[in-house]
């Protein structure tokens, strides 16, 4: 049901943890399946340079928010925007069907955070 690259990032997730001096802070959550992803990110000179997360969900939110975190460090706010929830599948190596929202709530919450970082510092 799911790739390696998922079970990989659900068992050993990069980037996990909270962020206590953070420049920006998206948190998203699905109120039908219970998941709730936040992401904590640091940006110096226009790029994620570091970049941390929090879920509390099935492994599938945990593999996707552990992806999102690797595909946006080191990019610029803009690449970053960029991402999408295909993009999360794809580098994931796919996701069931019924998972796919997982993945639309990483990229919500990648959004959420550089919105935020945006508004504080506009």
């Amino acid at each position: 049901m799911y790739s390696e690259k998922v079970m990989d990032h659900f068992m050993n997730p990069r980037n996990v943890g909270a962020m206590e001096d953070a420049d920006g802070v998206g948190e998203v959550g699905n109120p039908t399946c219970g998941d709730l992803m936040k992401i904590f990110i640091k940006v110096k000179d226009n790029i994620i340079t570091d970049i941390k997360f929090q879920t509390f969900g099935c492994g599938a939110a945990i593999a996707t928010s552990s992806m999102i975190t690797e595909l946006a460090k080191g990019k610029t706010l803009d690449e970053a925007l960029k991402l999408t929830r295909d993009d999360v599948a794809e580098n994931l190596d796919g996701l069931p069907p019924i998972k796919m929202h997982c993945s639309n709530l990483s990229a919500d919450a990648l959004k959420a955070a550089i919105d935020d970082y945006r508004k504080k510092n506009a």
